[in-house]
C-alpha cells in the first residue's frame, strides 16, 4: 500500500473540511453580528457573510466537481 498516497489524501480531506466548516461558522457569526439591534454593526460585517457563505457553496461544489466522474469526462 502506497502510505503516503492515503496520508495525502487523508490531509487534503481534513484540510478542506475544516475550511467548510470554518467558512460556514464565521459567516453565521457574522450575520449574528449585523444583525444585533442593540449596537450599530458595521457596514462591511453583512456582505462579508454573504461571501463567506458563497466560498462555502463553492467549495462544496468543486468537491462535487472532483467526486462526479461525468462532469470531467
Amino acid at each position: 500500500m502506497k502510505w503516503l498516497e492515503l496520508f495525502s489524501v487523508a490531509s487534503a480531506t481534513l484540510v478542506s473540511a475544516v475550511t467548510v466548516v470554518v467558512l460556514y461558522s464565521l459567516g453565521v457569526r457574522l450575520t449574528a453580528i449585523a444583525g444585533d439591534t442593540r449596537t450599530a454593526p458595521a457596514a462591511w460585517t453583512r456582505p462579508l457573510a454573504y461571501t463567506c457563505f458563497a466560498l462555502c457553496g463553492a467549495a462544496i461544489l468543486f468537491g462535487l466537481y472532483l467526486i462526479i466522474p461525468y462532469f470531467h469526462k
